[in-house]
């Protein structure tokens, strides 16, 4: 990966923080969001039960989506002991997702929740999380100078803002090859983060979902790799 973004922009250096408004904000490898100020780790649309939810439809899927989303989400927490994790919305696939858990990743996410204070955003996926899993649940929040929702707003941002929703990817190409990664997406005034679930798919920054959200078609994003997190300025990224 990193042989093709040098091909690609002047700047593909792996990079350790981003700056949104005031506040800086550490992406890690994993999608998650890591607040060092207020040691809060951000994470959004983890789409528990997404596999389960496409079977019931026919489409068999492997049912290990949510255990392998719990992985990962363990293991974030390990890394930097949070005293608060937010995940912000769509963190269940629907709202009928907790009857289809296995009762192994039900106490797993319980396990989660009493460790650090543990909220939930509501998304449009799951209007009504489970209330009995733990944590708190909530529309939208404010920490510090930050705006933490499930869907970015659009046009004139008056507030630093922090979303998921569309989950972001990103696209690079040099000399026939080409690249797509999940991807932080951010201007200075708001920040689009990445589907965190494991089997969430993208959609590419540079569609145009994303013109609203970032109006003068300027911005960065943070590409996530094998071993290492990438800035690219928008005006390298292909559709």
């Amino acid at each position: 990966m990193s042989e093709i973004l040098q091909q690609t922009s002047a700047e593909p250096t792996a990079v350790e923080s981003i700056k949104l408004g005031d506040t800086q904000l550490v992406p890690d490898l994993s999608g998650a969001l890591w607040l060092p100020d207020t040691r809060t780790v951000l994470v959004a649309d983890l789409h528990f039960e997404k596999g389960s939810s496409f079977a019931a439809k026919g489409v068999h899927l492997p049912p290990y989506d949510t255990g392998s989303t719990l992985t990962m989400l363990e293991q974030v927490v390990a890394r930097y002991a949070p005293d608060r994790m937010i995940s912000l919305g769509d963190s269940f696939h629907d709202d009928t997702s907790r009857a289809r858990m296995s009762q192994v990743d039900v106490e797993r996410i319980r396990v989660l929740t009493g460790r650090t204070e543990f909220i939930w955003i509501t998304g449009n996926h799951d209007t009504s999380p489970p209330e009995d899993l733990g944590g708190t649940i909530a529309g939208q929040l404010t920490i510090g100078e930050l705006n933490l929702q499930h869907e970015p707003s659009g046009g004139l941002s008056f507030s630093p803002e922090v979303s998921g929703h569309l989950h972001p990817v990103a696209a690079v190409s040099r000399r026939g090859r080409r690249l797509r990664r999940r991807c932080f997406a951010c201007d200075g005034a708001r920040l689009v983060m990445p589907a965190f679930g494991a089997f969430t798919g993208g959609l590419n920054v540079m569609s145009e979902a994303f013109y609203p959200v970032f109006p003068n078609g300027k911005f960065w994003v943070w590409m996530l790799g094998r071993e290492a997190v990438y800035k690219i300025h928008s005006r390298h990224l292909r559709a």
